[in-house]
């Protein structure tokens, strides 16, 4: 089993290596930090119900709570602290349902998080953590797996505290939809556009319509907006598609060079026309609908639905698609196969961060076995990347680079 080592400086001059079970402890904090989080404004992944709201964690009412929804998996809660501030100190106070394995994180921006505090090992009560170093407008604690078999997490209390000084800056509101899943149309374009980077090298994946090529990989024509492929079945089935919405179109006398193709690299019966054709098709509101519903249908629906059923949340759910874009749906569920022989779902209780983790490593390891996929860009520089930020909702914003070329999404919905 590979093991990711990762290098964590919690406040000052305190560091640990995450491959085994992380427990901190901190000494007595300054005397002058003062409650910052008094009445702030928060926000959670889910809540049990009306009573049980993100707010409750700063209201200063000892008897009320945020709890999540039941179920194993990563659940958090936020606290916008207004401004970007010096974060010295956390106090929370756990209800019965706790977090054995729980993060506490700062971001400046909602979307890129920075451990402050964690540990593998938490028993509930309250946890006074201090001397942490951190700052940020946002704190978050992210649980990640649960104490007791059942329920979920509960927080009647989450206090910062911080120097007597002023804020450091001010920095814009994040917005958009937060914890929603790739359902969330947002979220969904999201990932449209990250497939899009590596796909066809742009954010706007519906400029990929017209799209084909030879690629060389062996797989024929590779085509449309998430590379359909004449050696793969998926351009025939798309191709079949149009045909029964539009029977008279460009493509239809290519269907039997198609099935004659399908299953190897080549162009018979295809040439020279098909790519011309294509590309006339391409104009089409009626084939480009076909591409999206295909997609949707091939990939992304099956992709995300074994991504929710494993407890995988929105950067969980495009990792999925991204693999079953490149691999197929069979390929993507024999990557998963492997990453759960070395780390448990959150599904089944597992930490959602050593799960991806598993899940990105058997990812890479399976595209070095074709000459075509050796670069692992789009794993190690998105992914992976987002994963180490801790952005499992995949919130704007979000900055990566595919193949040397850098992108941004200023709100990811």
């Amino acid at each position: 089993m590979r093991i990711r080592r990762r290098t964590l400086a919690l406040g000052t001059g305190i560091t640990v290596v995450l491959c085994v079970p992380l427990a901190i402890s901190v000494a007595a904090s300054a005397t002058n930090d003062v409650l910052i989080s008094r009445g702030r404004g928060a926000v959670a992944s889910s809540v049990l119900g009306s009573t049980w709201v993100a707010g409750k964690v700063t209201d200063s009412d000892p008897s009320s709570r945020w709890a999540s929804t039941d179920g194993p998996g990563t659940q958090w809660v936020r606290v916008d602290l207004g401004n970007v501030q010096k974060v010295d100190r956390v106090r929370l106070r756990w209800d019965k349902a706790y977090a054995k394995n729980y993060r506490v994180q700062t971001s400046a921006d909602g979307a890129n998080w920075n451990d402050v505090y964690a540990t593998r090992s938490g028993d509930g009560g309250t946890d006074d953590l201090k001397r942490l170093g951190g700052s940020g407008r946002y704190v978050r604690v992210l649980a990640i797996q649960r104490g007791r078999a059942a329920g979920g997490y509960s927080l009647a209390e989450v206090k910062a505290y911080g120097p007597k000084s002023a804020p450091l800056r001010a920095v814009a509101p994040a917005s958009g939809s937060l914890a929603a899943g790739l359902d969330d149309s947002r979220k969904k374009e999201t990932a449209l556009e990250l497939v899009a980077t590596a796909e066809n090298s742009t954010l706007d994946w519906r400029s990929a319509y017209a799209y084909i090529e030879d690629l060389g990989d062996g797989r024929g024509y590779t085509a449309g907006i998430v590379g359909f492929c004449s050696g793969t079945s998926d351009m025939l089935d798309l191709v079949n598609e149009y045909t029964r919405r539009k029977p008279q179109n460009v493509l239809a006398s290519y269907l039997p060079a198609l099935r004659t193709v399908d299953g190897s690299d080549s162009h018979a019966g295809l040439d020279p026309g098909f790519t011309a054709a294509w590309k006339q098709a391409a104009l089409d509101p009626i084939f480009q609908k076909a591409q999206e519903d295909e997609r949707d249908w091939m990939y992304f629906d099956p992709a995300v639905r074994m991504a929710r059923a494993d407890g995988l949340r929105a950067l969980g759910q495009f990792a999925y698609f991204d693999a079953a874009v490149m691999h197929g749906v069979s390929g993507l569920r024999g990557i998963r196969a492997t990453a759960l022989r070395q780390a448990e779902a959150p599904s089944d209780g597992g930490d959602e961060l050593s799960y991806l983790n598993a899940f990105l490593d058997a990812r890479v390891d399976e595209m070095r076995t074709e000459k075509a996929h050796l670069d692992t860009t789009r794993v190690d520089t998105v992914q992976r990347q987002f994963l180490d930020r801790s952005n499992l909702d995949l919130s704007g914003p979000l900055t990566w680079k595919v193949y040397g070329d850098p992108y941004r999404i200023g709100d990811a919905g």
